[in-house]
């Protein structure tokens, strides 16, 4: 084959492998809803789709509830996450180390109320914020509150280091430990306290499940979740200038 032959037949190889990967990226599925309480959906832009028990959770995607709704989704890893009404968060970024662990997951929660349970993952590879803060987990259950400058984040088991955006940080070593993290004209301040102002204990009981905690493994039947995925390592992307 000739070097021009070469060069034409490596280029239909790229498009190709581009092509394939392109949808498997979009689509990544790493985890799925396992309780739904009225209207939850995935947004995309301006379009909104519902989410039902039992659908996929996506990578980079996009969740919110609506007025006294609610969701429980179940990670790969075995991580639970509550959200309470008018609630929104977004899966950034997930890369798996195997289909039950993941080596990178971002989490950013934007606004509302959530309880986060850490699953098997190592728990250097959770990365939460919300506008406020970046919150480290240490084998951890915090309930979280997101809202136009304010976070609070609550320690029910476990540990936490919280730090406000730009700012100092605070260990959460006890059960009751409350990092408050406000912004007032342009100024960011975090302080701790053992007598939580919130939590997310009502938020529970008023949807049966939401905050029971459930092994991926045990969550509703549905088709396993996107091969190990790394956006770095395509090993047709070095072949391919990507």
């Amino acid at each position: 084959m000739n070097l021009r032959h070469c060069v034409v037949s490596l280029a239909a190889l790229c498009l190709i492998a581009g092509l394939a990967a392109s949808p498997a990226h979009a689509q990544a599925r790493v985890g799925e809803a396992v309780i739904i309480k009225n209207e939850v959906v995935s947004v995309a832009g301006s379009a909104t789709n519902p989410i039902n028990v039992g659908d996929g959770v996506l990578r980079d995607e996009v969740v919110r509830t609506g007025a006294d709704s609610a969701a429980r989704l179940v990670m790969a890893d075995s991580t639970n996450l509550s959200l309470g009404p008018s609630a929104t968060i977004t899966l950034d970024r997930t890369v798996f180390n195997d289909e039950h662990s993941y080596r990178d997951i971002a989490i950013r929660l934007t606004t509302g109320a959530f309880r986060f349970v850490t699953g098997h993952s190592e728990k250097t590879a959770y990365k939460i914020t919300t506008p406020l803060a970046t919150i480290g987990v240490r084998g951890t259950i915090l309930d979280i509150l997101s809202r136009r400058g304010t976070t609070m984040v609550g320690l029910l088991e476990g540990a936490s280091l919280v730090c406000a955006i730009g700012g100092p940080c605070i260990d959460l070593t006890q059960p009751g430990d409350t990092a408050v993290i406000t912004s007032t004209g342009g100024r960011v301040t975090i302080r701790k306290t053992n007598s939580p102002p919130w939590t997310f204990a009502s938020t529970c009981a008023a949807a049966a499940g939401l905050c029971t905690i459930t092994d991926f493994a045990d969550a509703t039947p549905a088709p396993a979740v996107t091969p190990p995925v790394d956006d770095g390592n395509d090993p047709n992307g070095a072949l391919c200038g990507r």
